[in-house]
Order: structure tokens, then sequence, then C-alpha cells
């Protein structure tokens, strides 16, 4: 799988569309004309329909524009897509310099086109979309048409009602773009850290799927293999005696046999240049000890004392092998190796209703900054002075909660810790319903054991 740090995880599918352009900016021209009708014919509120109503055809010509010169699924990097957005702020003030300056209560759409460059362009861009539209508004504080109002009478507004509201949008602009902008980030980091984590169910699921019929290939492949050795030693055997001439009727049988076994071989190499999904035979399903056993090998070798321990008077949960499960429990063991300082200690219980596994180092512990968000993407979860085994990813804050996110897809539950003082480390501790543990797999078990009391008595 590449590493998730070098790769963009979904940046262009974000930015703004074309057709998300368009489309709002017919919302907008539509409203503005029947603003400007039930104003002028509704009220008898006189209006400078002409030059309004040529402000509004200029976002008709730019919209066609849009229309033939780009697709519909195109999108526009973060300038493109803030000019087009100033654009609107001029066509608005425009409309409001024709029509009152911010003494018109429309004057509040100044926030829309902020909005909309928060959500969706960078910080940059905001800012200077903001400023442009707070020098836009100063503007029209000082220079505008009178507001429209009855033929016979004149309207005439405080300036200091006009710095109130100037001092509205500004504040607002400023509030909307900092809110929507912090919303849409949390909404961008949430939606890369679950692209990283279909990365890596898709890397594990995989390799998952290598391993397991590599397996089966060097188990299947054997049979032929000796029948073909078999044969071409008889074959040479043949040749070498004195004397010997083809005869097509005497091999025959034997070329045959040939042939059968090398398709044979072809057939099962296939299975694993597909890596298809067919079913595994015995190697499809694992208990819970070798589940455990297959993610704590890899990391005995970092000179710290890695230790299982298992409870439970009932058979063993079986599960079907689940890449998503082993990647999880692994990450998970490999976060407390890397922070352990001598030893992490593996829990395995199991009753009639739950399956639940502890894992244990006696490392400086999830610090108290991080302990309430963990499981949150890029949270880095305890400080700089880890074991560290690969420089992948690292400092990304994502495998603790692409690991949350896997096994909790598997119908497990986590709870996250410190061991109590005096004692130091950090407690992961993850539990299946069994049912949702063993799902597809063989039939459960009847019997019925204590869950806590079990854990309780480990070592």
């Amino acid at each position: 799988m590449p590493d998730v740090s070098t790769i963009d995880l979904g940046r262009p599918a974000r930015r703004l569309r074309v057709d998300t352009l368009v489309r709002l900016r017919w919302l907008a021209v539509v409203g503005q004309m029947i603003a400007l009708l039930v104003v002028h014919y509704g009220l008898g509120f006189p209006l400078p329909l002409g030059w309004c109503f040529l402000v509004i055809a200029s976002s008709c010509v730019l919209n066609v524009c849009l229309r033939v010169k780009f697709g519909v699924s195109h999108r526009f990097e973060d300038e493109p897509a803030m000019v087009l957005l100033a654009y609107d702020v001029v066509q608005l003030s425009l409309l409001l310099f024709l029509t009152g300056g911010l003494e018109n209560p429309f004057s509040m759409l100044f926030l829309a086109p902020v909005m909309i460059s928060a959500a969706s362009l960078s910080p940059y861009w905001t800012l200077l979309l903001g400023l442009f539209t707070g020098a836009a508004a100063t503007i029209l504080v000082f220079k505008h048409l009178p507001l429209p109002w009855f033929p016979d009478q004149q309207l005439e507004l405080p300036f200091l009602y006009s710095a109130g509201v100037w001092v509205a949008i500004i504040s607002g602009t400023a509030f909307t773009g900092v809110y929507a902008s912090r919303v849409a980030e949390e909404a961008r980091l949430l939606s890369d850290a679950l692209a990283a984590t279909e990365l890596v169910l898709a890397r594990e699921q995989h390799l998952t799927q290598l391993d397991g019929i590599a397996a089966a290939v060097g188990h299947e492949l054997g049979t032929p293999l000796a029948t073909i050795t078999l044969v071409v030693k008889e074959l040479i055997q043949l040749a070498k005696k004195p004397g010997f001439t083809f005869d097509m009727q005497l091999v025959e049988d034997d070329l045959a046999l040939l042939d059968q076994q090398v398709r044979r071989c072809r057939t099962i190499l296939g299975k694993l240049a597909s890596l298809d999904d067919e079913k595994s035979g015995p190697l499809e399903e694992m208990t819970l000890p070798h589940v455990i056993e297959e993610v704590a090998d890899p990391q005995r070798n970092f000179g710290v004392d890695l230790s299982v321990a298992a409870r439970g008077d009932l058979p063993e949960p079986v599960c079907l092998r689940n890449p998503g499960i082993l990647y999880g429990l692994g990450n998970l063991v490999e976060n407390a190796i890397d922070f352990a300082r001598t030893s992490v200690q593996i829990r395995m219980v199991w009753t009639r209703d739950r399956v639940a596994v502890s894992i244990e180092d006696d490392g400086p512990g999830f610090s108290p900054d991080v302990l309430a968000r963990l499981g949150e993407p890029y949270v880095t979860t305890r400080g700089p002075s880890r074991r560290a085994k690969s420089e992948e990813g690292s400092g990304l804050g994502l495998g603790l909660f692409i690991a949350k996110t896997l096994l909790e897809r598997s119908g497990a539950s986590l709870s996250m810790g410190n061991a109590h003082v005096p004692a130091t480390g950090a407690i992961v501790t993850i539990t299946w319903p069994r049912i949702a543990f063993e799902r597809g797999s063989g039939p459960r078990n009847k019997d019925k054991v204590g869950l806590s009391a079990a854990m309780a008595r480990l070592p």
C-alpha cells in the first residue's frame, strides 16, 4: 500500500464543480429577478430596472459561457473558483448600489459567497475573498443610489444605521468564514482518514488472500509435481534402454498423464494470479488464539517481552479470516510494542456471549491531552519517544483511527485508557458479541461464563 502521507486522498473531489456554481448562480438570478419585479410592480417602488436587469444578464452570460467551455463534472482549482465567487460579490454590489446600498435588507447576501468559499477553498483564498467583500461593503456605505421608496416620499436613514449594517456584514463575514472553514476542515480530515482506512483494508485484504492462496497452492502443487516427476523419471529410464525406438502407443498414456498434471498446475497457479474471493478451505477459519498469534508473532523481535494468556471454559471462538480484524489487532499490538518499556501482555477471554481481547503495555500511557480524543483521525497518541519500526505514515495519527474503524466494522467495541496508579502503561480492550465474532463460521457454543470474572482471573 502506498504511504498515505504522500498521496492525494480526495482533495480534487472536494473542489467546486462547475455544475454547482452554475446552479447556485441560476438560483441567485431567479431570486434577484423575482425580488426586483415584486418591489417595482408589487410594492410600487421605482427602480432602475434596465440597469438592474443588465447586471443580472451578465450573470446569465457567464453561466452560459461556463456551460459551453467546461463539462458538468469539471472541478475548478482554488484560484479560478475564488475569482468566480469574487464576481458574484461584484454583481451583488452593483445591484445593491442601484437599490440603496447597505440600507437594502438584501445586503446580508454578501455572506453567501464567503460561506461557499470557506466550505470549499483553502483559508488563504477565503481570507482574500472576505477582504474583498469587506471592501465592497465599505464602498457601498458611502456610494449608492437612494433606497427605493414611495414616489411621493423620501426615506433617509441615519448614517449610524448604515454603519451598523456594515459592522454586521463584516462580523458576519468573519464568523461565517471561520465557522464554515473549521467545519469543512474537520470533514476533510475525516474524509481523508476514511480514505486511508479503505486503502489499508484493501491492502490487508490483498495480502490475506495472497497468504491463504499461496499456502493452499503450495499444498496442492505437491501432488501434480510429484506425479510429473515420477512420469519424467520413467520416460528417462525408458529412453536410456538399449535399442529404444520412439513408440507413440508405448508412451501415449504417460504423455496424457503429463498433460493432465500440467493443466492442473496451471489451474492452481491461476488462483494465485487472480487473487479471487474463493473459499480457501481450512485456511478460511481461525480460532481466536490463532488470530492473536498471527498478529503477535511479527512483533516478538523488538526487545520487548510479549506474552499471551487465554481463558475460557468453552470451545475456542472461531471466526472467518478477516483482514480488518487482523490489521486492527496488529496495529494495536504494534503500537503497544512501540511504547512499552519492557513488556506487553495480550489477554483473551471468551464466554457464551462475549469475546474480549486486552492489550496492555508498561509504557508511559496515553497523554492526558489526547486521551479524550483517542480514535479520532489525526490524533498522535503518546508523544515522540516511540520505538518506531517504520517511517510509513509516521506522524499522521491515523493508525489508531484506522484500527478502531476496522475493528468496529467487525462488530467490536473498543475502550482505551491508562493503568491505575501506581502501575503505568496503556490498556486497550476490544470486545465482540460472540455471535458477531463468529459470524459465518461454525455453530455457536451454549454454556455461559462470566466475562469480567474470567478476565480478572487471568495472570
